[in-house]
């Protein structure tokens, strides 16, 4: 015969408020989500079982249509500008095909819309600052979209909305027409249709007076319903943020999660971007270790700060030698000529100490000797601008890292002021992207204003495709555009002659 204990029986109310805290996530009315639309509020997370390569692919991708879309905002694009950059970037990486598409991957790709956009919102949920950022982007996406949609399917998806508005009536619009018109800019070309709602729900168009208020009522025109709707997706993702934020402490206990969101988040600081030996100017001449440092004009400001130290002190520490090796190797500079230009660097330095102390780690850093991988012969590769980014700060008398992260705001204006930059709006542009963590929009920003001429010709002659002038997301892919953008008009016989290089 089996025993049954019964447990102690709880009063009700008792439960109640032993539960309050964990109701929102214990009493859950979640359904498996269906797809009628295109657009998506995401109200609700996904339900169905994906695998783990899926939640991450598809995350990853979603944060480069977010990080493009954050560029075209760096760049002052307009509306239309934004929308026309951002279409290939979304057939890319985020495909959301219409109602009226024959596409058998219709449910996919709008499923894969809702897990990025769910998985993201647990990535970023751990600050402030992160909420805050993926909220904006987020909403400027969802904005994108709306403005993308058909005009039949966009109708369709307000409609389903359960929005607090009223239609306004007959009645009502003969009573107050012309007031209607005033306040509302209605133009001949548009249909006399307005609605009525709460006017705390539209507080920039009464703040702009492009309503009209009536016993606590804004009368809004139809056109605006779309600002209602992305303000509204806007304020339930806050929401939706921070109650993220309170159950992310249980995502650490899934060792399986919590490694992919945390590298996300870090995704976020600045996407990841791998070197390629397109980055090398090796096809173009040779770097030697006399041409160093007529080529530091090209440098990103990681590297001329690393220069100028050594330079000035004819020494750095280990962390900042590896980060510059490596930077001047994915440059095209050769294993022997980089031995030679340490060497002159270090010239307080004994031969023998050198020998013992350094020739190893420089030989290291190119395959020479170590481990496996560098039996290969392939070594370490450059360091991105998300490694530079996201790792930890350098103490104290160390120079590695990025400056934008890495130095206090005033310190920073400074240094750049050193090199050459003062444009006050620029250095204003500079210090908001700091404080916004935005640090590699930062460095984009000093680029683009130090090469404005020739980005002007290499586009107003459409001399580069514009996949060439993306967002520079590492210090190698910076420096082989700064030279190519300098020696434009230079070039004879595939080669460009370096100042400095004596070739």
């Amino acid at each position: 015969m089996l025993a049954v204990t019964s447990a102690p029986r709880i009063d009700a109310k008792k439960r109640a408020v032993l539960d309050r805290r964990r109701q929102e996530f214990v009493t859950t009315k979640w359904q498996a989500e269906a797809y009628p639309h295109r657009m998506n509020m995401y109200p609700i997370p996904p339900l169905d079982d994906i695998t783990l390569e899926q939640f991450e692919e598809w995350a990853i991708a979603r944060l480069k249509v977010l990080a493009e879309l954050e560029a075209c905002q760096f760049r002052n694009r307009t509306a239309d500008e934004t929308a026309e950059y951002m279409k290939p970037v979304l057939d890319k990486h985020l495909r959301l095909s219409p109602n009226s598409s024959q596409s058998s991957e219709v449910e996919v790709e709008r499923k894969r819309d809702h897990y990025s956009h769910w998985t993201l919102r647990l990535a970023f949920s751990a600050t402030a600052d992160l909420r805050q950022r993926f909220s904006r982007l987020e909403a400027q996406l969802f904005k994108l979209r709306l403005r993308l949609d058909r005009a039949d399917e966009r109708k369709a998806f307000i409609e389903s909305l359960p929005m607090s508005w009223e239609v306004v009536t007959e009645e009502e619009k003969k009573t107050w027409h012309s007031e209607l018109v005033a306040a509302t800019g209605l133009r001949r070309d548009e249909e006399e249709s307005w609605f009525k709602t709460e006017w705390e729900h539209v507080p920039d168009l009464v703040e702009r007076r492009q309503c009209l208020l009536k016993k606590g009522k804004a009368y809004v025109h139809v056109r605006e319903q779309q600002t209602m709707v992305v303000n509204e997706f806007a304020r339930q993702l806050e929401l939706g943020l921070e109650q993220a934020a309170r159950f992310l402490p249980r995502m650490d206990e899934d060792n399986r999660l919590s490694p992919i969101l945390h590298h996300l988040s870090q995704s976020f600081v600045a996407p990841d971007a791998g070197y390629t030996e397109a980055s090398s100017i090796g096809d173009i001449t040779t770097p030697t270790a006399a041409s160093i440092d007529g080529l530091s004009q090209h440098f990103p400001l990681c590297m001329q700060n690393l220069h100028r130290e050594l330079r000035k002190n004819n020494h750095l520490k280990h962390f900042g030698r590896l980060q510059y090796t490596l930077f001047l190797k994915g440059i095209g500079l050769s294993l022997q000529e980089c031995i030679i230009f340490w060497r002159k660097s270090f010239k307080l330095i004994a031969d023998d100490k050198f020998k013992a102390e350094y020739l190893y780690n420089i030989r290291h850093a190119y395959g020479e000797v170590g481990g496996d991988a560098n039996r290969r012969g392939r070594g370490y590769t450059p360091y991105s601008c998300q490694k530079l980014l996201t790792e930890p700060a350098p103490a104290a008398g160390q120079t590695h890292g990025c400056p934008y992260r890495t130095y206090a705001p005033d310190n920073l204006i400074t240094l750049l002021q050193s090199f050459g930059v003062t444009d006050r709006a620029l250095l204003q542009g500079v210090r908001e992207d700091v404080g916004k963590q935005r640090y590699h929009i930062a460095c984009n920003r000093v680029f683009e204003h130090a090469h404005k001429g020739p980005i002007k010709k290499v586009k107003d002659e459409a001399l580069w495709p514009a996949s060439e002038l993306d967002t520079i997301l590492h210090p190698n892919g910076y420096f082989k555009r700064s030279f190519m953008l300098k020696n434009l008009g230079r070039e004879g016989g595939g080669e460009v002659k370096m100042e400095g290089s004596g070739e």
